[in-house]
């Protein structure tokens, strides 16, 4: 169904939120900056700030919903004969080989990055947000192998899975911070990639093998 105006003009208004909010965290960090600046800012209300935005950190990671969930998609369209860890890796690989702003290879970055690591509540944030994709990853594996709720691999495997995720963002975001460029991070963590593959054990390359359809 098409999106109507008023739909449109509100994720208009969140968006333009949004932007504004980032720009002043990055330029002021994190923690100077408060809701009412960010209303000023914006030209609207406190309150319709947080309508939007309930929390100071929502508006920071205001497109973690599509990122907890990233692992358990790439899980379930994975391919015909392909594993849940091949798919992620392979994902993965794509993303760095396309220096895809989406894994943080992208200017200014390092800036962002820098916010996170000035803010413990920012840090807090992204745990959660972690604790939420393994969650996803657990749920996804236990439909996708129809492993009951005694089974304790498929937690397992979400762990090594989450794991692989979070080390190639950590160094991403490490080499950004040290000034980096783009390009130049894809190859390293390309690299890396196939150390990380080579560390995981057969058990966890060959879980969830999707068969034919």
């Amino acid at each position: 169904m098409a999106e109507g105006l008023r739909e449109r003009k509100k994720r208009e208004t969140r968006q333009r939120i949004s932007d504004i909010a980032t720009g002043l965290f990055v330029e002021r960090g994190f923690m100077a900056v408060t809701m009412a600046d960010v209303a000023e800012a914006a030209d609207v209300s406190v309150n319709t700030v947080y309508n939007y935005f309930p929390a100071k950190e929502d508006l920071f990671f205001d497109r973690s919903a599509g990122v907890t969930d990233r692992l358990a998609r790439w899980v379930r369209g994975r391919d015909a004969g392909e594993s849940a860890a091949r798919a992620v890796l392979r994902e993965l690989r794509e993303e760095v080989e396309a220096v895809s702003p989406r894994v943080g290879l992208m200017e200014g970055y390092d800036r962002f990055m820098r916010v996170i690591h000035e803010a413990p509540p920012l840090r807090s944030r992204l745990w959660s947000i972690q604790q939420e994709m393994h969650d996803s990853l657990e749920a996804a594996l236990r439909e996708e192998t129809g492993a009951d709720g005694d089974d304790p691999l498929p937690g397992l495997i979400a762990g090594q899975l989450c794991w692989v995720h979070q080390t190639v963002f950590l160094a991403i975001g490490r080499r950004m911070l040290a000034g980096h460029k783009p390009a130049e991070v894809s190859r390293e963590i390309l690299v890396l990639l196939d150390d990380i593959e080579d560390l995981l054990d057969e058990k966890v390359l060959n879980y969830a093998v999707r068969g034919p359809s």
